[in-house]
């Protein structure tokens, strides 16, 4: 179905790989076409309840695709920017947890590319950076406000400055990824994490999701009201009910919307 990606479902977890290991896994227009068509069709799927995103071979994502960027006029160059946005907005907005399970380099369009999920974990080997400045232009998926809002704006000054590269026990420290795991069971790591999400009330998953998402740019009152709205809305759920009712009965909880 697609030529550039891979996608499959587990027992409720869809696995998305990048799958150009002979690129590097490099973002072109292709890959990321192919990436907003399978999450929009994930959003949609009630089968899948969390998704782990990796890249296949030595690299998660080591960047956007220069030779084709390279023939890229300034208008060109804009489209390409806009669709990675869409896909990066898509990615982070999505009602379902989606996990980056960083494998290899994640460098450029494809630390941005982590940075758009959830939660990130990252492999012993792993490598992150954002290497533009190198190449005369800036992050454009979105990489100098996600990488600020994670690290702090000092250390996003000075990553992207530099164009330093990071390995994951650095990455970790800084507040890029959540978890570092041995290359051999980053899969298995990951597949733990989504389902123990996934083993949770779905409604109340993904207003938790909403609900971080779009108050971390308000001021504290307004967030605040935020969270209320958003607790009311899963509040009325049956997840609600089913859930309090086995912690009272000492049973684990069957969530109708799982």
């Amino acid at each position: 179905m697609y030529e550039n990606i891979k996608f499959e479902v587990n027992e409720g977890i869809g696995t998305v790989t990048i799958n150009r290991p002979k690129a590097m896994n490099a973002l072109n227009m292709d890959v990321l076409t192919e990436l907003y068509d399978v999450f929009t069709k994930i959003e949609s799927d009630d089968e899948v309840k969390a998704v782990i995103l990796t890249g296949e071979g030595k690299a998660f994502v080591a960047g956007a695709d220069i030779a084709q960027m390279h023939k890229l006029n300034p208008i060109g160059g804009r489209q390409m920017m806009m669709l990675g946005h869409k896909v990066m907005n898509l990615i982070e907005n999505i009602e379902k947890p989606v996990i980056a399970a960083v494998n290899g380099f994640a460098l450029g369009g494809g630390c941005e590319l982590a940075m758009a999920c959830d939660i990130r974990i990252a492999s012993e080997k792993a490598k992150f950076g954002q290497p533009e400045v190198g190449l005369g232009i800036i992050p454009g998926f979105g990489g100098t406000q996600r990488l600020a809002r994670l690290v702090g704006k000092g250390m996003a000054k000075y990553l992207i400055m530099t164009a330093e590269m990071i390995g994951a026990d650095e990455a970790y420290r800084i507040g890029l990824c959540e978890k570092v795991a041995a290359p051999e069971e980053l899969l298995s790591v990951a597949e733990k994490v989504a389902r123990t999400i996934a083993s949770k009330a779905p409604i109340a998953i993904a207003t938790a999701k909403t609900a971080i998402n779009n108050g971390f740019d308000m001021d504290m009152k307004s967030a605040s009201k935020f969270e209320i709205e958003t607790f009311t809305a899963a509040f009325s759920s049956e997840d609600k009910t089913e859930g309090m009712g086995a912690f009272l009965e000492k049973r684990a909880p069957e969530f109708k919307n799982r």
